[in-house]
């Protein structure tokens, strides 16, 4: 049985952004902290997103940028926290769930901890069609451009070697270590690039799926990396597929993949992370 959209069976998406760029406090529960980007200005920064819970309808947020470091801080906040931040909308992004967020005025308010406190949020905004995603970003730039979608079946995760950073990207990096730390005087380190980037390949439920194949941009793919910074790459490869695919979508787990897309290539999704509780 296919569930329906969170925003409903004949809505275009969420609703439109403000007309004027008054700053808005809002309420979300955060379920996205995608993995970080070099940046010039701030040296990474992330994507984060989550369900906004201070409205009659729940409807998906993205915040961007939020800087990297701010999150890795002991007073960061972390995924399944409910946080309450002033914002406001993000003009140069047409993306209507796409907000910058002001980072001095993020507070967290309380955390969600285990999946049976999370489930009556987010239970109701899972949906089961990414064709119809892929659909509707197709035919307009403003379509819904996040959302988290239950697979039918799940046919692998493709684990290979990361790149590295492009020319671009490492220009970045550069110029951000090469800028002085004002406040602390201490050197800036640059972003690694993790060893290894992932893809999922999947089938939803609309009727004569083709299949989609994902790269995987969750932040704790590259949280893993890193604690097993010691690992071979055979072995440090076994445990992100271990980990990614035969924990997070095993048959006793009631799968569910994070999705959103990209504000330059608006036909682009990827999985932002996985909801994965348990049947």
């Amino acid at each position: 049985m296919t569930q329906m959209s969170l925003f409903g069976p004949g809505e275009a998406g969420p609703d439109p952004k403000p007309a004027d760029d008054r700053t808005i406090r809002l309420q979300l529960l955060v379920t996205v902290k995608a993995a970080p980007n070099p940046s010039e200005k701030y040296g990474e920064t992330v994507c984060v997103a989550g369900l906004r819970t201070d409205m009659l309808r729940p409807t998906w947020v993205r915040l961007y940028p939020i800087n990297f470091r701010h999150l890795d801080s002991d007073e960061a906040f972390k995924k399944y926290d409910v946080v309450t931040v002033d914002a406001k909308p993000a003009r140069q992004d047409q993306r209507r769930e796409s907000w910058k967020p002001i980072m001095d005025r993020i507070r967290k308010e309380r955390h969600l901890d285990g999946w049976k406190s999370r489930q009556p949020l987010l239970d109701p905004a899972v949906e089961d069609s990414m064709c119809r995603l892929n659909r509707a970003a197709q035919e307009r730039p403003d379509a819904q451009s996040l959302a988290l979608v239950r697979p039918k079946e799940v046919v692998a995760l493709k684990v290979v070697p990361h790149p590295g950073w492009t020319a671009e990207e490492q220009r970045k990096i550069e110029a951000y270590a090469n800028q002085p730390d004002l406040f602390s005087g201490r050197s800036r380190s640059p972003l690694q690039a993790p060893r290894f980037k992932a893809a999922y390949h999947y089938r939803c439920h609309e009727r004569g799926c083709n299949g989609h194949k994902q790269h995987v941009i969750d932040w704790e793919l590259v949280a893993l990396q890193r604690r097993l910074d010691g690992y071979s790459d055979a072995a440090l490869r076994e445990a992100l597929e271990a980990k990614f695919l035969g924990e997070m979508c095993a048959p006793s787990r009631a799968v569910a993949f994070y999705v959103g897309n990209q504000a330059k290539r608006v036909h682009v999704f990827s999985v932002l992370g996985v909801y994965w509780p348990k049947r």
